[in-house]
């Protein structure tokens, strides 16, 4: 939003610190008493008079709509609110010069009633600095008249404050001239005078003081008729006595000294580091010293103040606070001591002029007592060692940007952001709860957005404070919005930009770059491979190359603009950038870098993160059933050592770098880069399908799918629609899977992509499967296996497993055995553990199926223990499920049980729905068989509906036999009869599949032998 002045011509200043103003002099003159009015309703009748002085047009209404509108849109964010008197301007105080005027003149009043007259001056300076001239100087609108002479007013009143504060400071000197001319220009003006008369006589000029009261009281006599009032004789009389008319100030008692800021009445949380605190600096002999360290905005001096409240008990002799301004301009040592040293009864010409005098003075001066000090902002370790004390009994506590590395012996707290709960906390006290509470979803959005910084939720909840209508939701999605949410959070003088600008700016130039080419990655963490890659990625690739990238990386760990978060399982140091650090970051790249600098960084990490996944995915079993193309693979930036190390553990890599890469996904197909989107995705989904991830590949494809039909690239769109029909196979929506199957091999075929073709057949045969049509199965899983390269490996294999089910259920056993035999024969050739244990799964099921119940039993138990060694828990969950019907036609019923417990919770912990109700369904049916029917009854009625909406008729007909046995089993007949017709009309004749299972889940249904 611009920056607005009314005192003076009226102004209107862009951020870039460009000025322009309104195009006619009504939409001026309309600006203008907007302003004048801010954040205070107008009525439409003020407005009229102001802009038409004399006879309004009829059409004046219509008239200010159009001007009203024509503000809103010359002027990027300008709020203006009708209300039912009138319009309301909203703007931040920081945002007028009228409301910073009025904010800092309140501040000085404040200072002054204090008893602070120093700071009640420097408020009163700043206030006055907003004046350029006579407000709206250039605009004359005879309806502000009185407007106008009401602020000229305030203006002198706090000039008369500010001359009165600087008097009681002692700084007469340099007012005479400023009082003088303000005299000439106000003759009448009593209090000018009077304390001019002050300022003279102190500088000892005692005539030209009496002469100003002589000149005074013929004005005013001569003009009004009156004498001058009691102050003016009253400084008179002192003058004339040769007594300082300002009654002195009493000096305090040095000892116990408190300077202390007052403590912060809205801190949310930090209980835990408050005690830690008061720990380090209460135990222990010699001086004990406390560092907070943290990113800008953290909260440091917050914590450190309301810290060192809490232990004035503990150090009764006093508190000093020293603000040490690091981070902007590091403040003169000299000055600093000589400060220390006036607070601790040091006046004059005791203050020596020597540093190391100074600071020997100070130490003696806290010798033998107990006071804590508080070093606020330091710039570096040798701005602390000078301000330490020299003997037991005091503590030092000390924030700063920087680590501090160098003071040798100082514990350090690192201040992370506020918890979610505590970022509400504050939220909350700032806002009022009843309103965070009626809004708390978009008050989480406002938190997060705000990364839960203590500064940015201050400056929202401020803005929130001082806007009791704006809605919540309003804001979060300004904040939401990365281009502006630095704009949006900033109040009054309080900012989250400049406060990490005084960080950035402290850094060398190497490290400033590191900086900005760090915050081009919207990752959560970064790793330190990909932090070197990023740092180096102009280098030459010499060793001095990379010792200044880490000498870069270790300035920004220093400067708590780069938090170093401690090795992830792989060995690898990570790094975490916080998210308002990061939007700094990004804005300075988009400033100082051309684009294609910033493509050609990024280009090299996302080359590096693709070759890494290509390599873990390939160590991984292959379980997706989705191909893997070697297409437009890049070359391997790093070196082979620094990936053998990476990669030692594949699944342990993907898990650490799982939530970045899917990040990476999103930000590719931001840019466009839809292939590399897609070769990361195939990679990832190696281990996200493995370890049952699901969500992550539906929100990662989804993203690449729309991304891939708005850029109009059909195939890469396919490929994407074939991966999330996985995901519905995967859930049991059968009808859809099969529809989405069919419609993906149409278009793969049309493209000419016969490997993706040959595995949408292969799952497009499995789904059939379980819908119960196996012809249209068998058919899909021939032409698949046609398709595929080579029948062994990929979809091949997986083709080979689908045409084996599609031959139970059409009786064809013996066919469907010597598949399974050869398959079982390739797997072991392979020495894949995984691909073995599959192949004896099927196996085993196909013997079971042909009479061979030993064999299945031996086949299946090595199936077990082949894919327990392996990550492959879905294959695993599938063997158990096997094992449970084997064990039950073997008789062996309380291990069959325990087979089907162990599938369910494996399918329940990997989201595969039918596998978990197959399991319940045969839980429960053991159920019956316990004498316990009547609870097995509504879990088998919940299975049915559930396999009822998949649409597998195989596992609705299983179910209905078994709710039938459990119907009989309470007498309920005609619920029985019912089950069992309906189970029939779904009966699938030859199946062996479905006679084999009826028959084992109804054993179970059996009581137990005695």
């Amino acid at each position: 939003m611009p920056r607005f002045g009314v005192l003076g011509p009226l102004t209107i200043e862009s951020p870039p610190g460009r000025r322009t103003a309104p195009r006619g002099d009504h939409q001026r003159a309309l600006l203008a008493v907007l302003l004048l009015n801010a954040n205070s309703s107008v009525p439409v009748g003020a407005l009229v008079e102001t802009l038409w002085p004399g006879t309004p047009p009829k059409s004046y209404s219509s008239n200010l709509h159009t001007y009203i509108s024509r503000l809103r849109a010359r002027f990027e964010g300008l709020e203006i609110e009708r209300d039912p008197q009138g319009y309301r301007l909203v703007v931040e105080p920081g945002d007028l010069d009228l409301l910073s005027f009025r904010e800092a003149a309140a501040a000085g009043k404040a200072a002054a009633r204090a008893g602070d007259p120093a700071a009640a001056a420097g408020h009163y300076r700043r206030a006055l600095a907003e004046w350029r001239g006579p407000v709206l100087s250039g605009l004359h609108l005879p309806r502000l008249d009185a407007d106008v002479a009401r602020l000229e007013s305030e203006r002198l009143a706090a000039f008369e404050d500010c001359v009165d504060a600087e008097l009681s400071d002692g700084r007469h000197g340099e007012l005479t001239g400023e009082l003088q001319a303000m005299i000439t220009e106000h003759p009448l003006r009593e209090r000018l005078a009077a304390q001019l008369m002050i300022a003279l006589h102190r500088a000892g000029r005692q005539a030209d003081s009496l002469a100003v009261h002589r000149e005074l009281r013929t004005t005013l006599v001569e003009e009004l008729g009156v004498e001058p009032g009691a102050e003016v004789r009253r400084v008179h009389a002192a003058v004339l006595r040769g007594e300082d008319p300002v009654p002195p100030v009493k000096t305090a008692q040095v000892f116990p000294i408190c300077q202390l800021p007052p403590d912060i009445a809205d801190l949310a949380g930090r209980e835990g580091e408050i005690a830690k605190l008061s720990g380090l600096l209460g135990a222990g002999t010699g001086v004990p010293v406390a560092v907070i360290t943290g990113e800008p905005g953290a909260g440091k001096s917050t914590l450190a103040v309301s810290t060192a409240h809490r232990l004035r008990r503990s150090f009764p002799d006093g508190q000093l606070f020293v603000p040490l301004a690091g981070a902007s301009d590091p403040r003169d040592l000299a000055d600093v001591l000589g400060d220390l040293l006036r607070a601790l009864g040091v006046t004059g010409p005791a203050i020596p002029d020597d540093v190391e005098a100074r600071a020997a003075a100070y130490r003696g001066r806290l010798a033998d007592r107990r006071v804590l000090v508080v070093l606020d902002d330091a710039a570096g370790p040798e701005q602390v060692r000078a301000l330490l004390p020299g003997t037991p009994g005091s503590a030092v506590l000390v924030t700063s940007r920087r680590r501090l590395s160098g003071l040798a012996g100082a514990d350090r707290l690192h201040l992370a952001p506020l918890s979610g709960t505590e970022a509400m906390t504050l939220l909350e006290r700032l806002a009022g709860p009843g309103r965070v509470g009626a809004e708390r979803a978009d008050a989480e959005r406002i938190a997060k957005a705000c990364g839960n910084l203590p500064l940015a939720l201050r400056i929202a909840g401020s803005r929130l404070a001082m806007r009791p209508g704006l809605p919540l939701g309003k804001l979060a999605g300004k904040l939401e919005d990365e281009v502006s949410r630095l704009d949006e959070l900033q109040v009054s003088d309080l900012q989250v930009r400049g406060s990490i600008a005084l960080s950035y700016e402290a850094l060398s130039p190497s490290a400033r770059r590191a900086f900005r080419l760090i915050g081009r990655c919207r990752t959560l963490d970064l790793p330190a491979w990909a932090v070197s890659t990023l740092v180096d990625d102009t280098a030459d690739g010499t060793d001095s190359a990379e010792e200044e990238a880490d000498e870069a990386i270790d300035e920004l760990v220093e400067a708590s603009l780069l938090e170093a978060t401690g090795p992830d399982p792989t060995g690898e140091q990570r790094f975490r950038m916080h998210d308002l650090v990061r939007v700094f970051a990004t804005e300075l790249g988009r400033e100082l870098e051309t684009r294609a600098e910033r493509v050609a960084s990024v280009t090299k990490l996302s080359d590096a993160a693709l070759c890494l996944a290509d390599t873990a995915a390939r160590r991984l079993p292959r379980t997706v059933p989705m191909p893997l193309s070697d297409q437009d693979l890049p070359a391997q930036p790093l070196s082979g050592e620094l990936v053998e190390r990476l990669l030692r553990d594949p699944g342990a890599w993907f898990s650490v770098e799982r939530a970045n890469l899917v990040s990476a996904v999103s930000s590719m197909c931001a840019v466009g880069w839809l292939r590399k989107a897609l070769r990361v995705l195939e990679r990832l989904s190696a281990y996200l399908y493995l370890h049952s991830h699901y969500t992550d590949m539906r929100t990662a494809y989804e993203t690449l799918r729309d991304a891939a039909l708005k850029a109009g690239d059909r195939h890469i769109a396919v490929v994407a629609e074939a991966n999330l029909t996985v995901l519905l196979h995967v859930r049991g929506e059968y009808e859809r899977a099969v529809e989405g199957y069919r419609e993906c091999s149409k278009e793969l075929a049309e493209l000419g992509d016969v490997s993706a073709r040959a595995w949408v057949e292969t799952n497009l045969a499995r789904c059939l499967v379980g819908l119960g049509r196996a012809g249209e199965s068998l058919h899909a899983a021939t032409q698949a296996r046609e398709l595929s390269i080579v029948e062994e490996t990929g979809p091949g294999a997986y083709a080979l497993h689908a045409e084996s089910a599609a031959l139970h259920r059409l009786g064809k056993v013996a066919e469907a055995l010597e598949i399974d035999s050869r398959s079982l024969a390739h797997a072991r050739e392979s020495g894949d553990e995984r691909q073995l244990g599959v192949a004896l799964q099927g196996l085993s099921w196909s013997l079971m199926l042909d009479g061979r119940e030993e064999e299945a039993l031996e086949t299946i138990e090595e199936s077990v223990r082949v894919l327990r060694r392996t990550t492959a828990k879905s294959a695993l969950a599938k063997s158990l499920r096997t094992q449970g019907a084997i064990l039950a036609g073997a008789g062996r019923r309380a291990d069959a049980v325990q087979a089907y417990e162990n599938a369910r919770l494996l399918a329940d912990a990997l989201e595969e729905r039918p596998r978990e109700l197959s399991c319940t369904r045969a839980i429960a049916a053991s159920w019956i068989g316990d004498g316990r029917a009547d609870s097995a009854i509504p879990v088998l009625r919940r299975c049915l509906d559930e396999f009822r909406a998949m649409g597998g008729k195989p596992a609705t007909s299983l179910t209905l036999h078994v709710l039938r046995r459990a119907y009989e089993a309470v007498g309920e007949t005609e619920a029985a009869e019912a089950a069992g017709e309906e189970a029939k009309r779904l009966e699938v004749p030859h199946d062996a599949n479905a006679s084999t299972l009826v028959r084992l889940l109804l054993s179970l249904t059996e009581p137990a032998p005695a």
